[in-house]
């Protein structure tokens, strides 16, 4: 069964994610460890190879399935959404790792984008070893974002609004640019001085096209209709500080 994932998006090539799982039978019956590098693949324009090393700091021999599939947010909360892909291929796609060893894997696009970034995730999943009696295996799953530009002039455009719906109000983001961005730290004061919580969302990607809405805990009376709020925000094209109109739901 799968436990738990863990991502974690830091600068192609300079980053390093270590993730643990245990073996238990009452007793830790085994430990393993395996680290991948990068977490976050980067292709320049028009680049369509590169690879990823998968190592095993366990003490045992562990096996992994790597599979790429198209990454698309198709919900406005950013979840993740996964389809089939022959767009990707990887190298080898199965492999047993000795313990103390490592495992290149190879990645290749079938074919550049023409205009829009295009977005994939690579799955890397721990096999399972055979079953034990009473013995509970947890296994990891780890999940690489891989990020491919058109070689045209690329650029993320975020515009933000907010929006009355009911009894809520929502943070709305449309990114119609062609490469996605990150948002991080986001903090809204509304016009009476009010620090507003915004609720953190799935994940801080916003990617080329896709809409994200991040729900406002209100915790006193709604602001009124024509109001504005300050919206501050950190993304990867730069800091955020603006002005930002509540209007009606769309």
């Amino acid at each position: 069964m799968i436990a738990w994932n863990s991502t974690r998006q830091m600068a192609a090539g300079k980053a390093f994610a270590a993730i643990f799982f245990i073996l238990l039978a009452g007793a830790v019956a085994g430990a393993q460890a395996l680290s991948v590098i990068p977490v976050t693949i980067s292709l320049a324009p028009g680049q369509k190879t590169t690879s990823l090393t998968i190592t095993n700091q366990g003490t045992v021999e562990t096996a992994v399935q790597i599979r790429a599939y198209a990454w698309s947010q198709k919900s406005d909360n950013g979840d993740i959404q996964l389809t089939n892909t022959n767009m990707v291929l990887l190298s080898p796609p199965i492999a047993r790792i000795a313990p103390q060893a490592s495992q290149v894997v190879r990645l290749i696009l079938r074919m550049t984008p023409e205009k829009q970034e295009a977005t994939y995730r690579i799955l890397v999943d721990q096999v399972p070893p055979p079953a034990e009696p009473g013995v509970v295996h947890l296994v990891l799953r780890l999940s690489i974002p891989i990020f491919a530009p058109p070689p045209i002039r690329s650029f993320s455009d975020v515009q933000f609004h907010l929006e009355r719906d009911a009894d809520h109000i929502y943070l709305v983001a449309m990114n119609a640019g062609n490469l996605h961005d990150v948002i991080r730290n986001i903090a809204l004061t509304a016009s009476d001085g009010r620090k507003l919580e915004v609720e953190s969302g799935a994940t801080p990607y916003i990617l080329s096209g896709a809409t994200r809405r991040w729900r406002i805990v209100l915790k006193d009376s709604l602001p009124p209709q024509a109001d504005t709020m300050r919206l501050i925000a950190k993304t990867d094209a730069g800091a955020i500080d603006e002005q930002v109109r509540l209007v009606a739901a769309r």
